[in-house]
């Protein structure tokens, strides 16, 4: 501990600046920019639960579980942070004003306790790996329950944390619950030193796609009057070049690629990317429509992917394709979209081995027969049917996960004791008895 204490004051400087250098892509890292140092303002409800989405796919994934909440404890507030814009623009458009919305603040004493001090949660529930040895020390000293929700655990993240030895295990023993994802998971959890790890199955299979989405992509496909459509959906850098080269490449007249990049900030070197590769193209963001001769259409807008879904005739997951570890592909199977996975799904290992077996999707053993598989599946209109009739039974089959994480949080809430007042928590610096900025948006 004495060592991850030293590395992160070391870090201080170049964190700070990093945050203000992102900004410059992404205002959104400026925003309320204090909060990461722990300084917070503003009223607090009395009683509050805590849940840490750190991203996008992690804020998508806790919509249920926020709502369920809402329900089951009508008495608290929610609050939900984050560490990336995208991740608190997802919160505001799901929740609106429903939330308590703020940043985590970074992994420093001062900067965790002024955090705790401030809202004294009753309880913190982590989604999936985010897993911080300051923060979880501070909150077993206040005596709040932590939870880890939604866990998942790779192989190789698994190998990872085993370097650190004791501080991983440490964090993971001061857990009150971990819902681990699948049983692989709740494995490595617990060879790792975990106490109680429960499978409660992935959060995602109990989001529930919008139908007002699903509704446009029909209208949009129908518009298009028949055009073949793959979507390459939540790409990552290097992936997008593939897909462009797939694309020139496919033998499948009047084809439409949309092209869906996971980062805003990275809208428009995508969109230079497919200039330099000759293909006509029109931007989403510029509300023109795809004429026949439009052969890539950027999807360069958020919140979309199920409209996009619903529209194509097969998705090509990106974060698959290069050593990314795969995006979340429950989505698509749940609009009933036929489904392509490329050969690096650690991310979401058990549900990719799922919907393979079940028939929802195709795994690719090497980038290289992207081309081969895509035009086998856009030339069978009874196959991609098949696909799609899998990839419903795939997405309803796995739900419940919800239920039984609710359960855990309120065996959480009973048994805990309280060691310590969150309200009492001493800071561990005076930078964090000061604050100067909202928690709300």
């Amino acid at each position: 501990m004495a060592i991850y204490r030293l590395l992160l004051w070391l870090l201080l400087p170049a964190a700070v600046l990093r945050l203000w250098w992102r900004g410059r892509r992404e205002p959104g890292y400026r925003k309320h920019w204090p909060q990461r140092l722990g300084r917070f303002s503003g009223p607090v409800p009395a009683r509050l639960i805590w849940l840490h989405a750190v991203s996008l796919g992690e804020t998508r994934a806790s919509q249920p579980l926020v709502e369920a909440l809402m329900h089951a404890f009508p008495e608290h507030a929610i609050l939900l942070t984050h560490a990336t814009p995208t991740g608190w623009a997802a919160g505001s458009r799901l929740f609106g004003d429903r939330v308590m919305q703020a940043w985590l603040p970074w992994d420093y004493p001062f900067a965790v306790r002024g955090f705790l001090r401030h809202f004294r949660p009753e309880m913190g529930i982590l989604m999936e790996t985010e897993l911080w040895p300051e923060l979880l020390s501070a909150c077993r000293q206040a005596g709040i329950p932590v939870m880890l929700a939604n866990g998942r655990l790779s192989a190789r993240s698994a190998q990872r944390y085993r370097r650190f030895g004791s501080l991983a295990g440490g964090m993971l023993q001061g857990l009150c619950q971990l819902a681990a994802q699948s049983e692989d998971d709740r494995r490595r959890f617990l060879s790792l030193g975990a106490r109680s790890v429960e499978v409660t199955g992935n959060l995602k299979f109990d989001v529930r796609p919008d139908a007002s989405q699903l509704a446009t992509g029909r209208e949009w496909r129908a518009r298009l009057a028949g055009r073949p459509v793959w979507l390459a959906a939540s790409t990552r850098e290097g992936e997008e070049a593939l897909m462009l080269a797939a694309h020139r490449r496919l033998q499948c007249p009047g084809a439409l690629l949309v092209l869906v990049p996971r980062h805003p900030q990275r809208f428009d070197e995508v969109a230079g990317l497919v200039e330099q590769s000759g293909l006509r193209m029109v931007r989403r963001s510029s509300g023109a429509w795809p004429d026949p001769q439009c052969e890539v259409w950027l999807g360069d807008s958020m919140g979309e992917l199920a409209t996009w879904y619903s529209l194509a005739d097969v998705a090509v997951m990106g974060g698959s394709l290069l050593p990314y570890g795969g995006q979340n592909l429950i989505e698509p199977a749940s609009a009933g979209c036929p489904v392509i996975l490329g050969p690096h799904v650690w991310n979401f290992a058990a549900a990719s081995q799922l919907a393979v077996q079940m028939g929802a999707a195709v795994m690719l053993t090497e980038p290289q027969v992207l081309v081969d598989v895509l035009s086998g599946l856009l030339s069978d209109a009874g196959r991609r049917q098949q696909m799609a009739a899998a990839g419903l039974a795939f997405s309803t089959s796995q739900r419940g996960a919800t239920d039984r994480t609710v359960r855990l949080v309120r065996q959480c809430l009973q048994s805990a004791s309280r060691d310590a007042d969150p309200a009492e928590i001493p800071p561990a610096d005076p930078v964090a008895a000061t604050s100067s900025t909202t928690h709300t948006v």
